[in-house]
């Protein structure tokens, strides 16, 4: 018998190794993508909401020092040549504000007309580095709308808020100016920080994206190494019978005319094919239950009942070898697939016979609360091998010849599918394997 003695990767890298590469970089191109869109959404969202904000809050104290200049208090005094009036209001209101909600802010009040001759009179309008008013500024206040621009002096930013006053004594205008040099600080920093939080995040996104992509990528690893152990145990388990069978056409060209040779050719390639169809059965077995493909159908029955059926119909294949089949059973009902429930018992007293020698005695019980037990009188197994008998295509190197690994892998796949449990050990008292199956009783 073979055992798989063959490292994996022995004969250099495996093609999987470069598409798991691929994958593993795929799936942290994704998390660290993703991640870095939602950042972009969500700085870019923070800092339009930030500069709307501290926007309409600068805004808003420009409005209120014009609220609190005062217009009723403004008066006119006539000076020099009939028609030239000069405007004047109460001194807290005019100028540079200190303190309360419009601190900082620098107002001016002048008339339409000479806020629209400013520029060709050479008249000074708040600053003389301020180009107030442009044409288009100068239009609007006309107009009768208020204009919020937005200008910088030097490498100081300003707001500029000039609006229209309808009073007794005509209309002016008030041009009030707000310095937003705390404002831009305040947006450069949210966006220092944005950009440097963000760079930790993403790079936080892509280690953990590296660390959570290949522990991700370990059962798919695993089912590429079985699988590829899964083709090549098919691949030899295969070849010996085909082998006998190449063996036993030679022959028959040979001795084509010797009746005894042709008997003993057919049996080999009679004995070859029952050991592929055998072999075939189960890796479809086997395929489908990697797919799920196969869905037990539970019906109320008794494992007795089916333990006694399944085990007299091995009753030939033991008297071949003058084995004796020792059935011990009691009523144990349960809810289970019968046809599953027949092949497991199957399974496992035909491993029995195939361990146990000539003329020995193979026993099988079944005792309330769904409990099956098969034990045999062979050499039992190895405390290094307990822990591999239900690997598929997993053999001793003392195993006996006929099996093909496979038998042990589906029982324990149809016990779980009951929800049960089996275990392989040893017979305590005699040599010999024991084999103990408890699935949920009814």
């Amino acid at each position: 018998m073979r055992v798989n003695a063959r490292p994996v990767g022995a004969d250099g890298p495996r093609p999987e190794s470069a598409l798991l590469r691929r994958t593993r970089w795929r799936l942290i191109a994704w998390s660290g993508g993703t991640t870095l869109v939602v950042l972009l959404v969500l700085g870019i969202t923070i800092y339009v909401a930030a500069a709307s904000t501290l926007a309409a809050n600068g805004t808003d104290q420009l409005r209120s020092r014009v609220r609190e200049l005062g217009f009723n208090k403004l008066s006119v005094t006539t000076i020099g040549p009939p028609g030239e009036v000069a405007v004047t209001s109460d001194p807290s209101n005019a100028g540079v504000l200190f303190g309360g909600e419009a601190s900082g802010t620098l107002a001016q009040i002048v008339p339409l007309e000479t806020f629209a001759n400013a520029p060709a009179m050479g008249v000074t309008v708040v600053d003389e580095h301020l180009d107030i008013p442009d044409a288009a500024m100068l239009a609007d206040v006309s107009a009768g709308r208020t204009v919020i621009r937005e200008t910088s002096v030097g490498r100081t930013p300003l707001r500029i808020l000039a609006a229209p006053l309808q009073t007794p004594y005509g209309t002016f205008v008030a041009v009030v100016i707000g310095d937003r040099t705390s404002e831009v600080g305040t947006l450069q920093t949210l966006v220092a920080v944005l950009l440097g939080g963000g760079l930790i995040v993403l790079l936080a996104a892509v280690l953990v994206g590296y660390v959570y992509a290949g522990r991700a990528l370990v059962p798919i690893r695993e089912s590429l190494r079985r699988q590829r152990e899964f083709a090549a145990d098919a691949s030899h388990e295969l070849r010996s019978p085909l082998s006998i069978t190449r063996a036993a056409i030679a022959e028959l060209r040979r001795g084509r005319a010797d009746p005894a040779i042709v008997d003993r050719v057919i049996d080999d390639l009679d004995a070859g094919t029952s050991r592929i169809e055998h072999l075939v059965g189960d890796l479809l077995l086997l395929a489908r239950t990697d797919a799920e493909a196969i869905e037990l159908e539970p019906i109320p029955t008794d494992l007795a009942h089916l333990a006694a059926e399944a085990t007299e119909s091995l009753e030939p294949v033991a008297n071949a070898r003058g084995i004796r089949l020792v059935l011990d059973v009691e009523p144990s009902p349960l809810a289970g697939d019968e046809t599953r429930l027949r092949q497991l018992v199957g399974i496992l007293v035909d491993n029995a016979i195939r361990q146990t020698p000539d003329h020995g005695r193979v026993t099988v019980a079944v005792r309330p609360g769904a409990l099956l037990t098969v034990e045999d009188e062979g050499r039992g197994l190895r405390e290094a091998d307990v822990e591999r008998v239900f690997e598929r295509f997993w053999r001793a190197p003392d195993a006996p010849a006929g099996g093909t690994g496979l038998g042990l892998a589906i029982a324990r796949w149809i016990v779980e599918r009951h929800r049960g449990t089996i275990s392989a050990g040893n017979r305590p008292a005699a040599p010999g394997a024991r084999f103990v199956v408890r699935l949920p009783a009814t």
